[in-house]
């Protein structure tokens, strides 16, 4: 029996190879790989000695030959195959191990491997009689198989289809990287190709008789891969994606100091700024008490027993933070049910495509990226914003690009007051905001998701009691909404950019 090992990744490659010699395998190996078996005292044929060629062009051939190629693609349920290896001499190899060059690690034209998949997919392709292993994990149970006679078809061809999404995988990156090569400046690329891994299985997708996972792109992270679940029932796929909309969003209040935010069906119900995490918790939970029952709460400090107290009182679904006290733990214990999410030091980044399925394929785009620019922005009324409004607009503009459009946020001291979320027009979620705050909005600030088409919208943020407003502009009725807000005399401020989100 021969075994091939040409692998990058030497994770496990020494007793790996013991056991397969241990097993009477001979073993062929060229390069790194060799100078590995061999440093162990592991005796390996080298792929010159094989094919009778020394490799060239500085290694970029060393494979490609019929002696190895042969010996990997014969069928050897077929005699016309078998007489012309005997012909030339050649002897079946029975045993793949490769996985390939580093290209995430190290993209570059020299990383780019061309032997290497070629054998794995060889080995692939003929998994009937080959058997071809691409991950140093696969190495326990391919020793405990063919100790036990050899992996049986279903293992093979359990093997192949992960070798054919190792190359798959790699291929990708490749094309991914010679498309940010091509337009470092932006733009969407001729073609996109996806490699995922299923990571996490999920109690139920959006409703509980849909399966649901979570898939993580085969060479990349996100913060979800190091986060620590620490307690509370399995995640489904709302408690994901509501989890992960709280926690972007809480995450661009980041620099405003101590925030919380509660999210319910991804949309926020409250949020808050607060001189600590619980005051901020506190004032979240009470911008809108009703809807926070059974929400999502992110907060971008670290959770207390004290702010741990005050969240069990309160029927919640996930708990996000970047860390909990200890004690914080002790406290949310005696809620099991309840899902605790520490985050740890990663760092949030969205991802720079976005994906929705349509019939027949995918609608894609860059993804949105909130601006707050004073020197971009225009006071569009002829008074100014004082001081204290521009900090609520602000903060109400930061709110409205994490909210279901059409939208219409309103904020007063640092927190939220009314959120009227998803509505088809801009005047209903005016409305919807305004009977939120409850007479909570007066003084504070409005922040409209796109532009106001009709003043009535306006005059709906006026009613409740706002006396700023923060929308892109850029409406054929401008003049019109600008005039209303004068005659009310509201501040307005026109940020040229939409956050549409559907």
């Amino acid at each position: 029996m021969r075994a091939l090992l040409s692998v990058s990744d030497k994770a496990g490659l020494i007793p790996f190879a013991e056991g397969l010699v241990s097993l009477g395998f001979e073993l062929i190996s060229s390069g790194g790989t060799h100078r590995a078996l061999a440093d162990a005292g592991i005796a390996a044929l080298t792929v010159a000695e094989v094919t009778g060629a020394d490799e060239m062009l500085d290694g970029r051939v060393k494979t490609l030959h019929p002696a190895i190629h042969g010996a990997i693609l014969a069928d050897r349920s077929n005699s016309a195959h078998v007489t012309q290896l005997s012909d030339r001499g050649i002897v079946p190899i029975d045993l793949v191990v490769s996985n390939l060059y580093p290209f995430v690690a190290a993209p570059d034209i020299e990383n780019i491997d061309i032997g290497g998949p070629t054998m794995v997919r060889a080995a692939a392709k003929n998994h009937a009689h080959v058997t071809i292993v691409t991950s140093p994990d696969d190495y326990e149970s391919a020793l405990s198989a063919l100790r036990s006679g050899g992996p049986d078809a279903e293992m093979r061809r359990a093997l192949a289809r992960k070798a054919f999404a190792h190359t798959a995988a790699y291929d990708a990156a490749i094309t991914t990287w010679f498309d940010a090569a091509a337009d470092a400046g932006g733009g969407l690329p001729d073609s996109i190709h996806l490699s995922l891994d299923r990571v996490h299985d999920l109690r139920y997708g959006e409703n509980p008789h849909q399966i649901g996972a979570r898939y993580r792109h085969t060479h990349g992270e996100g913060w979800w891969d190091s986060a620590v679940i620490h307690q509370g029932k399995e995640m489904s796929y709302l408690n994901v994606y509501d989890t992960e909309a709280a926690w972007a969003l809480v995450n661009n209040l980041q620099a405003d100091g101590p925030a919380a935010v509660v999210v319910k069906h991804a949309n926020p119900c409250g949020a808050a700024l607060g001189q600590t995490i619980e005051s901020a918790y506190e004032r979240a939970h009470e911008g809108d008490p009703v809807s926070a029952f059974g929400g999502v709460v992110a907060l971008n400090r670290e959770a207390t027993a004290e702010l741990a107290a005050r969240v069990t009182g309160v029927f919640t679904e996930v708990v996000v933070a970047p860390s909990f006290e200890p004690s914080a733990l002790e406290v949310l214990a005696s809620k099991p049910n309840l899902r605790v999410v520490a985050v740890g030091d990663a760092p949030f980044a969205a991802e720079p495509l976005t994906f929705r399925t349509v019939s027949g394929g995918l609608l894609v785009q860059d993804s949105d990226r909130l601006q707050v620019g004073f020197d971009t922005w225009q006071v569009a009324t002829e008074r100014q914003p004082t001081a204290d409004e521009w900090i609520d607009l602000t903060f109400a503009w930061k709110l409205a690009a994490g909210v279901s459009s059409n939208c219409i946020v309103l904020a007063k001291d640092g927190a939220a007051v009314g959120i009227g979320a998803g509505q088809q027009n801009r005047r209903d979620a005016a409305r919807i905001a305004a009977e939120k705050a409850d007479g909570r909005a007066v003084g504070g600030a409005c922040a409209s998701d796109a532009f106001f088409p009709f003043r009535d919208g306006l005059d709906a943020a006026a009613e409740a009691g706002a006396t700023v407003v923060v929308q892109p502009g850029g409406s054929i009725r401008d003049d019109e909404v600008i005039t209303a807000a004068n005659e009310q005399g509201l501040a307005m401020v026109f940020t040229g950019r939409r956050h549409f989100r559907h």
